[in-house]
């Protein structure tokens, strides 16, 4: 027992105490064999932790750029780009298209195509995504150019957002506010890929307005150019437009000549309150409140020589009933005008919209 104890003493360092008996031992013995079991059992857990971490990098490595070398110093970033294409309708025009982008590691995402019914004519839309390392933008323009050459295309344009410039554009607009505040803000919350370079209005505005201290606060100009009747003051704001590549009239009340047009080159669009053609001229939302319509829309469209009726873009309607009156009916039109023409501002700049004919319009 007395060699028992003596154990037992040495041994109690690692129970916290002096023990005594044969129990004790084999108490002690446990004890150290369960400590060096837990020793080892967490050493075999660091490894594996360790281990699953490794590998946890590299499947998020390999499931973040999908067959590419873990090795590889530079990473693929794909962006999004579009082509629209419009010419004589043949045969394999959209596998040449396909192939071009394929051939360059493009992905295609989506792709439209209209080939009117007895008109020999194709128009096709496309969105892909690319590598701009594999293919870059200059090579892009060049391949779809060679490709527009062979078949002797109208139309063929390809639009890289994240790489090409913005849109530089001008609103024009008279006395009412609520489609350039709706504009506006559209784009400060960047819903509207554009760039405003300056708005133009023949009607005078306070400094202390909201409309001018918003465009004060974002450092875009504003031209009052006052008009008459006998003098629209055309040559002054084409100098103020000549660099933007499309102008907007945001409810601008004059009637642009078709000198104007031809001097300015690009494409005009305009919003006018209803389905046209009906109800040209002023005061158009008073017309058809006189008329006592059920049904009031919003029409967008560009602008030709004549009044009210180039090709339509984007067209919008709402119920309205004899409970309305002129405020109300007002009132649902102005909102309106301000979904119908930010909306047809957006498929011009992502470039859903093509001519079809002499007036109408192929909107993908």
């Amino acid at each position: 027992n007395k060699k028992v104890v003596k154990v037992g003493q040495k041994k109690g360092k690692y129970s916290g105490g002096i023990l005594s008996g044969t129990g004790t031992v084999i108490g002690l013995v446990e004890a150290e064999s369960e400590r060096m079991m837990m020793m080892m059992m967490r050493r075999i857990s660091e490894r594996a932790a360790t281990g699953f971490s490794k590998n946890l990098i590299l499947r998020s490595s390999a499931s973040r750029f999908h067959g590419e070398s873990l090795d590889s110093s530079v990473s693929p970033v794909l962006i999004p780009g579009v082509h629209v294409f419009h010419c004589q309708d043949a045969v394999g025009i959209v596998a040449k298209l396909s192939d071009c982008i394929a051939a360059k590691g493009g992905n295609i995402l989506g792709y439209d195509v209209f080939v009117p019914e007895n008109n020999n004519v194709f128009y096709s839309r496309s969105e892909f995504i690319f590598d701009p390392v594999k293919w870059p933008r200059q090579q892009m323009s060049e391949d779809f150019q060679a490709i527009a050459q062979r078949y002797g295309a109208m139309n063929s344009v390809v639009r890289v957002p994240s790489i090409d410039p913005k849109y530089k554009i001008a609103l024009l607009l008279s006395k009412q506010d609520h489609c350039l505040v709706e504009m506006l803000h559209r784009w400060q919350d960047g819903k509207l890929p554009v760039d405003i370079t300056c708005v133009i209005s023949n009607h005078e505005r306070a400094s202390n307005t909201h409309v001018m201290r918003f465009l004060e606060r974002h450092g875009i100009p504003y031209h009052y150019v006052a008009t008459t009747k006998d003098n629209k003051r055309e040559d002054e704001i084409l100098e103020l437009v000549k660099d933007t590549d499309f102008l907007v009239l945001a409810r601008y009340m004059q009637i642009l000549s078709g000198k104007f047009l031809k001097g300015y080159g690009n494409d005009v669009i305009n919003i006018h309150h209803g389905l046209l053609p009906s109800f040209k001229g002023g005061y158009p939302a008073k017309q058809a409140f006189d008329a006592g319509v059920k049904l009031i829309g919003a029409t967008s469209h560009f602008v030709t020589e004549e009044l009210d009726a180039g090709p339509i873009i984007e067209q919008m309607v709402e119920n309205v009933s004899h409970r309305d009156n002129l405020r109300s009916f007002v009132q649902k039109s102005e909102d309106l005008e301000k979904k119908c023409l930010t909306k047809a501002i957006k498929s011009y700049c992502e470039l859903r919209v093509l001519p079809y004919g002499t007036n109408k319009t192929v909107v993908f």
